[in-house]
């Protein structure tokens, strides 16, 4: 056993623990940090990094076909893809460094292995404990595949990254950020994509009008959506694979990518030896600081099923390391976080949807504008752009902001801070627009449209 004793030990070098563990450290804390896959956690390696690589990959077949309207002549080649994913893959590496780099020179120790929770102050790994005044769970999620016949014929996003060869044909299930993203890189990438989600449109909890007008405009680039539809088995069939819908149909294809949620990496962590409870979803149970039912282990990130994105996580390892290491009991404030989805075209929010809205304000106007981007004049491309305010009338606030087109995670980014600071219609309407620029359009939508 170490003789050191730990101010704090993070389980999970992802986006979460590493923050945590890394401000913890400045603040003057002895930290050590475990992890047995990779520096970066999902985010990095298997997820937001790769994906939008990919997700740029995945335009050019597009933008090679629109620069002909601007009198450029060239071909569409096929995709390379071997040299795609190695050049993908040596950035990554090339951040699992600069990870390692940031933890290091923070002071934090690093150790490679599977962590165990002993007790309430003890973690193991590989046969070695540890002792430590705090425990911070920040272990993130795993891909769920669920539990139908022939599963394990299907891959994950995990997997996706690393293919030897792309498929002709490729079947998506599922209806989140995941899955209806790569349902627009793999088409990006000129493979025939079916989308397949259980309910009757996907992205459940946005705003339903920019569900409806990424639908439309998926399906105009060739994805094809299946909704209300689901797989109840998967058969291999001469170098295929065979799949059975619920609907009765059978659908043949060459790859079946699995999108359809994230559990909490639970396994093998030891929670049975404390006194650390799960909600009824499975995920562990934290209060606002972050603390479990054991006073001494703490949880962040994606384990505890809040928001599952990065900057959420980053934010709560920061917010706990000052409350554990400078005694500040802020609470951190989770309205107007604003998320991006880099599907084909992206989609862009922050703040309330439209229905969310009419459920909490008493009266609210909705603006809206859907038109064709300056570019696409020339290019001859036929994908709208779509813009959507919500605002609620007894305060004039801005309480919502929508975008599906070009650059719409940049836009709203922008926007985030102004809403979040607590800007009105009419502080959107006195702002003088960059003409031209899609942005523009924020600040000179004038009549409601309900």
């Amino acid at each position: 056993m170490s003789e050191t004793i730990y101010d704090l030990f993070v389980i999970g070098a992802g986006s979460g623990g590493v923050r945590a563990a890394r401000m913890s450290a400045g603040f003057g804390a002895k930290v050590a940090i475990a992890e047995s896959r990779y520096l970066g956690g999902t985010c990095v390696n298997v997820g937001c990094v790769p994906k939008k690589l990919f997700s740029y990959a995945a335009h050019y077949r597009e933008d090679f076909n629109d620069a002909r309207g601007f009198g450029w002549d060239s071909a569409v080649s096929d995709l390379d893809w071997p040299r795609l994913r190695d050049n993908k893959t040596k950035e990554i590496e090339r951040l699992n460094g600069i990870y390692g780099n940031l933890l290091s020179n923070a002071g934090v120790e690093l150790i490679n292995g599977h962590a165990r929770i002993v007790d309430a102050n003890t973690v193991e790994v590989d046969g070695h404990k540890y002792i430590a005044k705090n425990i911070l769970i920040a272990v993130g999620g795993w891909p769920f595949i669920p539990d139908i016949p022939g599963r394990e014929l299907a891959i994950s996003s995990n997997e996706l990254f690393y293919l030897d060869t792309l498929p002709k044909h490729a079947v998506v299930i599922g209806g989140g950020y995941i899955a209806t993203e790569f349902a627009g890189i793999l088409h990006g990438l000129g493979i025939e994509v079916e989308q397949i989600y259980r309910r009757d449109l996907f992205l459940r909890g946005f705003d339903t009008e920019i569900r409806e007008q990424l639908a439309e405009e998926m399906t105009n680039k060739g994805v094809k959506l299946r909704f209300n539809e689901n797989v109840t088995a998967i058969a291999e069939k001469d170098g295929q694979y065979l799949l059975t819908l619920e609907s009765g149909e059978s659908l043949l294809t060459d790859k079946v990518l699995y999108a359809t949620g994230r559990k909490p990496l639970l396994e093998g962590l030891g929670l049975e030896n404390t006194k650390v409870t799960l909600n009824d979803k499975g995920y562990i149970a934290v209060n606002e600081g972050f603390q479990t039912c054991e006073p001494s282990i703490y949880a962040v990130g994606d384990v505890t099923g809040g928001m599952e994105l990065t900057p959420v996580a980053l934010a709560e390892g920061m917010n706990l390391a000052k409350r554990l290491f400078k005694g500040d009991t802020t609470v951190l404030d989770y309205s107007f976080i604003p998320t991006a989805i880099f599907s084909q075209p992206n989609l862009a929010t922050v703040g309330f949807s439209e229905e969310d809205a009419r459920e909490r304000f008493t009266d609210i106007a909705v603006y809206t504008s859907r038109f064709t981007h300056l570019k696409h004049t020339l290019s001859g491309n036929k994908t709208k752009t779509f813009l959507k305010l919500v605002v609620d009338k007894a305060s004039d606030k801005v309480v919502g902001a929508h975008m599906m087109g070009d650059d719409a995670g940049e836009i709203i980014q922008g926007l985030a801070v102004a809403i979040k600071a607590g800007a009105t219609k009419a502080d959107f309407d006195s702002t003088i627009g960059i003409h031209p620029t899609v942005a523009e359009e924020f600040v000179t939508m004038r009549d409601a449209t309900r």
